[in-house]
C-alpha cells in the first residue's frame, strides 16, 4: 500500500513509506522504507489528473458547437499533419528531441522575451527542428528531459554559430505538475499551451492507446481564449469563431472499426479525449510526432473524417482552478 510522499501513477516519488514495488505489501510484513532517489521511475507527460488526459466523451455539447464547426469547415477533411519520411523534401510532424541527463544548457534570446521563460535551455547539438534545418515555418524545437521530468519548447528556433540559439518564444514545463502559464502569456504555441502533451506518438499508437487530447489548428480564431489556453492570436471578435483552447471530440456515432491500427488508435483518442485548438492554420490539421515508425498509409484513413464528424464540448465543468491544468475526474 502506498503511503505519504508518493505521487500519481507514472511519477517518481521522493521519500515516504511504501510497500514493495509492483504490488501490495507482503502478508505479515510491515511497510518497507525505500531509497526512492535510486528508483528508476518513468516520467509521464503530466499527471493523470491533467486536463490533457481528461475523458470528454460524456461532456455536454457546447452551445456554440455548430457555429464553430462551420467556421472551421464542416465539409473540410481532417488531415494528420505528421508521419514518416519526407513531404516535399522535408520531414513532417513535430520532432521531439530526447535530452540526455546532464546536458549542458545554452543561452536562448527571444523576440517575445516578456512572455518567454528565460532559460538557459538544455539543447543538444542534434536537436531536431520542425521541418528540418532549412525550414521557414514554425520551426518548433521540443525537448523532453525525462531525467529532470521537464519539457522545453521553442517557437521559430534558430541556432547561432557560437552554440547559443535565438527563438520567437519559449516555455519550460514541469511534467510532474499542473501549472499553467501566466494569463495572457503565449508559449511556443499560439494558445499559450504546451505542445508535447498534444502530440500522438508512434509508440502509443503501436500499443493501441493514445491517452490524451490532440493538438489541432483552425483557419480563423476569435480574439479570446478559454481554459486551459492562456493566449489569443487573433483580432477577430466574431462569436461564430472558436476561441483558443476550445475542445472538440469526434462524434461517438462515427464508425472507426475498420480503420487500420494506427488510425484507429488516434480516432479513438479523438472520441475519448478530444482535440484542443492550439494555433491558427489549416482546418482540422492534427499534430503528431515526426517518427519513421508511423505508417503514412494507415494515417491516411483519418483523411476520411470531415468537420461535420466533430462537435465542440463544454469542458468548463472540468476546471478546478483557472490557473491550474488539474481537472475533475
Amino acid at each position: 500500500m502506498l503511503a505519504f510522499g508518493v505521487q500519481a501513477p507514472g511519477h517518481c516519488a521522493f521519500g515516504g513509506l511504501v510497500g514493495p514495488l509492483g504490488g501490495p505489501g507482503r502478508p505479515g510484513r510491515g511497510p518497507v522504507r525505500l531509497r526512492l532517489a535510486h528508483r528508476q521511475c518513468p516520467c509521464a507527460i503530466f499527471p493523470a489528473d491533467n486536463v490533457w488526459h481528461a475523458d470528454v466523451s460524456k461532456l455536454p455539447v457546447n452551445r456554440d458547437s455548430a457555429a464553430w464547426v462551420a467556421s472551421i469547415g464542416a465539409a473540410a477533411h481532417a488531415h494528420p499533419d505528421f508521419g514518416s519520411g519526407l513531404i516535399d523534401g522535408a520531414p513532417f510532424g513535430i520532432p521531439v528531441t530526447a535530452v540526455p541527463a546532464g546536458q549542458a544548457k545554452v543561452k536562448v534570446t527571444f523576440s517575445y522575451a516578456g512572455e518567454s521563460d528565460p532559460g538557459p535551455y538544455p539543447i543538444p547539438k542534434n536537436a531536431r527542428i520542425e521541418g528540418g534545418a532549412n525550414a521557414d515555418g514554425d520551426r518548433h524545437v521540443i525537448l523532453q528531459d525525462t531525467a529532470a521530468c521537464k519539457a522545453y519548447e521553442l517557437f521559430d528556433a534558430h541556432p547561432n554559430a557560437d552554440g547559443s540559439w535565438k527563438a520567437g518564444s519559449g516555455a519550460v514545463y514541469d511534467l510532474r505538475g499542473n501549472a499553467l502559464r501566466k494569463a495572457g502569456w503565449t508559449s511556443a504555441d499560439a494558445a499559450g499551451l504546451p505542445i508535447l502533451p498534444g502530440l500522438p506518438r508512434a509508440d502509443e499508437a503501436a500499443a493501441g492507446k493514445v491517452d490524451h487530447a490532440i493538438r489541432f489548428t483552425a483557419p480563423k480564431t476569435r480574439k479570446s481564449y478559454i481554459w486551459p489556453a492562456r493566449h489569443a492570436a487573433s483580432d477577430a471578435t466574431d462569436a461564430s469563431l472558436p476561441p483558443m483552447g476550445a475542445r472538440f471530440r469526434l462524434k461517438a456515432s462515427v464508425d472507426i472499426s475498420k480503420y487500420p491500427p494506427q488510425a484507429r488508435a488516434i480516432a479513438q483518442a479523438l472520441k475519448t479525449y478530444g482535440a484542443i485548438l492550439a494555433d491558427n492554420g489549416s482546418p482540422w490539421y492534427f499534430s503528431g510526432t515526426q517518427d519513421d515508425r508511423w505508417n503514412n498509409g494507415q494515417l491516411d484513413a483519418l483523411k476520411s473524417l470531415k468537420g461535420s464528424d466533430f462537435e465542440a464540448v463544454d469542458s468548463s465543468s472540468l476546471m478546478l482552478d483557472p490557473n491550474s491544468a488539474r481537472c475533475r475526474p
